[in-house]
């Protein structure tokens, strides 16, 4: 079972991980999602997680010690950790990752906000033996914090657990799994279902066919053919 924590200031903005496949998942034990409040770990009156950054410059910094004291709580020295921190800065999130993140059996998601985590909290834990960091970004552009980011990141990991898709053949041929020449994963082909004929448009007729062998052929060279076009664009 994957084990998923998400340290968050907004915990409900994450309350989608318990719907659709993600939720019943956790309800087949196939994973455990904890969503953790950061303000929890604050002990002033305003439950102040930020503060102004050393060197000047516009925005706040997240403090590190609410931080680490929400971490510590939910780990031990024993426990092998996978630590996400969300930040543009990040390495690109890619279908290879998820994989990666799927046979973990524990992630933690920093959802920062403001202009990010102290960065004393990744080197900190990031030196710990039992803790592997990864700093993540899902793209070139800046959202208003890590939730979305960290909920797009689970949904692509748990998808590829076993037991989470019903049929496990579908992942074989879905967007940047499918291999091509020289192992280059592609996007799906376009896929049709009934009626045949919509608004004047139709199925193409190598669909109709029935001829299975040809009808992959032409998968394989429409699933090419937009590569190519992404590469271009």
């Amino acid at each position: 079972m994957l084990q998923i924590d998400l340290i968050s200031i907004f915990p409900e903005y994450l309350a989608p991980l318990k719907l659709s496949l993600l939720g019943k998942a956790a309800d087949k034990g196939l994973l455990q999602i904890n969503i953790h409040d950061l303000r929890a770990q604050t002990t002033d009156v305003h439950h102040s997680v930020d503060d102004t950054p050393y060197g000047g410059g516009a925005g706040m910094v997240m403090s590190a010690e609410p931080w680490g004291s929400a971490i510590d709580q939910m780990t031990n020295d024993q426990d092998q950790v996978d630590l996400i921190i969300l930040t543009p800065a990040g390495k690109k999130f890619d279908q290879k990752m998820a994989g990666e993140f799927a046979i973990k059996k524990h992630l933690i998601f920093a959802c920062g906000r403001y202009e990010g985590i102290d960065a004393r909290v990744g080197e900190y834990y990031g030196a710990k033996k039992n803790f592997t960091l990864h700093e993540v970004s899902i793209g070139d552009y800046v959202l208003g914090g890590g939730e979305v980011a960290a909920m797009v990141i689970i949904e692509a990991t748990a998808r590829l657990i076993a037991g989470v898709i019903g049929n496990p053949d579908s992942l074989k041929e879905e967007s940047h799994s499918i291999s091509g020449n020289n192992q280059e994963l592609l996007v799906e082909y376009p896929n049709y279902t009934k009626p045949a004929m919509w608004r004047g448009l139709s199925v193409p007729e190598i669909l109709l066919s029935g001829n299975h062998g040809q009808i992959a052929k032409w998968r394989k060279a429409q699933a090419e053919r937009r590569t190519q076009q992404l590469k271009e664009e």
